[in-house]
C-alpha cells in the first residue's frame, strides 16, 4: 500500500537502507517493552547509517530531505518497532525545524550541523509536571537567571524521550529579566545537569522519557539559543508529523500481523482459515479503509507544506492530521485484535503493545481539544469574513 506513495530515488534507497534492519530492530521489541528498556543498537545503528542527518540541510553537510521524506521513513521505522520510530522521530523533527527555519544564529547552526554529523542526538525538553503541555502556552517553571555573566538554570523536565542517548538538550526556560521563554542548548554533560528515572508507564516503555534535572546549570550566551515571546505551538511546524507518522506505522505493523494470523489460524470448527470468514472480512476490509484514508490525509499534508506556496494556507490541517491518524491508529488495532480474539492480550503477543502504544498518541502534542477548538474557530471566522464580504459588496 505504500509504495503508493514512493516518489523519486533517494526515497526507494533509503527505504531499502531501513528495510535491511527490519529484522534486527523487531527482535528486541518485545524486550524492549517488557524490561522498559531503550532500543539503544537500534538509535546507533540510525546513527551509523547516517539516517540522523538526512534533515540536515545540504550546505551544511546532511541530505537536506524535507518532511514528506521524513514521514516515509518513520513510519517505516515504526512499523519496526514503536520506541525506536518516536524517539528518533523528535531528533529528526527537531533538526528539520531548526535548519528550516533558521531558529539560531549562523555560527550556533554551523557548528551544531558538525556535531549532528559527528552522531549528536537532540531533543527539546519542555514539558513540565506544572504547566502541562506547553503548546497550551503555560509559563516554564524552570527558570534562567543571569548572575555573574553566565546564565543560571533551575528546574526540572519531564517526558524527556530518548533521555539515555541524547548529546544534548534544548530545554525551555523563563528569563524573568526579558519576560519571554529562552532554549538553552545544554550538553548531557554540563554540570548540574541529570536525569531521573521516573519513567514508568504502560505505553512506549523503551523510550525512557525520564525526568531532566537542573539544579545550578551555568552557562554563558552561546548558549541561548532561542528567545520567545508566545508558544511555540502557534506557529506552523510540519515536522511535527513524525508524530502521527509513527502511531501510523504501529498501526501497519498491526494490519500485517492481523492479515498473517487470519491467512495461517484455521481451528477445528471450520474448513480453511478464518480469512474466509466474512465477518473476519469485513474487520480486514474496515483496518484497510481505515489506514488508506490516514495514509492519503498524512503524506497529502506533508507534501502541502513541502510546497512554500502551499504552506501557509496547511495551518489546521496539521493537528488535524495527528488527530486523525493517532485515532484512526487506535481504532485500527482494536480491530487487529479482535481478529485475533484473545491471543492478541498474550503478553507475548505484539497486538497488546501496539496497542497500548497508540494510545501514547493521545498525549502527544497538538491534544485532539485544542485541535478541534482551532477549526471550529476557523469556520466561525471564515463565515464571518465572507459575510463581511457580502456586506460590502452590497453597499
Amino acid at each position: 500500500m505504500k509504495d503508493l506513495f514512493i516518489k523519486n530515488d533517494i526515497q526507494k534507497l533509503w527505504l531499502d537502507k531501513l528495510y535491511k534492519k527490519e529484522t534486527d530492530f523487531k527482535s528486541g521489541s518485545q524486550e524492549t517493552d517488557e524490561l522498559a528498556k531503550f532500543p539503544k543498537e537500534n538509535i546507533l545503528e540510525l546513527v551509523r547509517m547516517g539516517y540522523t542527518a538526512l534533515t540536515l540541510p545540504k550546505e551544511y553537510g546532511g541530505e537536506g530531505l524535507r518532511v514528506y521524506d521524513m514521514v516515509l521513513f518513520q513510519e517505516t521505522i515504526a512499523s519496526f518497532d514503536g520506541a525506536t520510530g518516536l524517539s528518533i522521530g523528535w531528533h529528526i523533527g527537531t533538526i528539520g525545524e531548526l535548519y528550516e527555519k533558521k531558529l539560531w544564529s549562523d555560527d550556533r547552526l554551523n557548528f551544531f550541523a558538525k556535531e549532528v554529523l559527528d552522531g549528536a542526538l537532540v531533543n527539546r525538553a519542555v514539558s513540565e509536571a506544572q504547566t502541562g503541555s506547553p503548546t497550551r502556552g503555560g509559563r516554564p517553571g524552570t527558570a534562567a537567571v543571569k548572575k555573574d555573566g553566565r546564565w543560571v538554570i533551575n528546574g526540572r523536565k519531564n517526558f524527556t524521550t530518548m533521555s539515555p542517548a541524547l548529546t544534548y538538550f534544548l530545554t525551555s526556560a523563563w528569563i524573568e529579566e526579558k519576560q519571554a521563554i529562552g532554549f538553552f542548548l545544554l550538553h548531557k554533560d554540563t554540570e548540574g545537569l541529570s536525569i531521573e528515572e521516573t519513567w514508568d508507564v504502560i505505553s512506549m516503555r523503551g523510550t525512557e522519557s525520564h525526568d531532566l534535572v537542573l539544579d545550578n546549570v551555568k552557562v554563558d550566551d552561546s548558549m541561548l539559543v532561542e528567545i520567545n515571546e508566545g508558544p511555540r505551538g502557534n506557529k506552523i511546524n510540519g515536522w511535527v508529523l513524525h508524530i502521527p507518522a509513527c502511531y501510523l506505522g504501529i498501526a501497519q505493523a498491526a494490519r500485517d500481523y492481523a492479515i498473517r494470523f487470519a491467512n495461517e489460524h484455521s481451528p477445528n470448527s471450520i474448513k480453511g482459515p478464518i480469512s474466509e470468514l466474512p465477518n473476519v472480512q469485513r474487520l480486514l476490509g474496515e483496518i484497510e479503509l481505515e489506514l488508506m484514508r490516514a495514509r492519503h490525509f498524512i503524506y497529502s499534508v506533508a507534501e502541502a507544506y513541502d510546497d512554500e506556496e502551499r504552506r501557509p494556507l496547511i495551518a489546521n490541517e496539521l493537528g488535524a492530521v495527528k488527530h486523525t491518524v493517532t485515532n484512526s491508529a487506535i481504532s485500527i488495532v482494536d480491530k487487529t485484535m479482535r481478529v485475533a480474539g484473545a491471543k492478541s492480550l498474550q503478553r507475548s503477543n505484539p497486538l497488546q503493545r501496539y496497542y497500548r502504544d497508540v494510545r501514547a498518541g493521545l498525549h502527544n502534542p497538538p491534544m485532539d481539544d485544542m485541535t478541534i477548538h482551532k477549526l471550529a474557530i476557523a469556520a466561525i471566522e471564515q463565515d464571518k469574513k465572507k459575510a463581511e464580504t457580502l456586506k460590502n459588496n452590497e453597499v
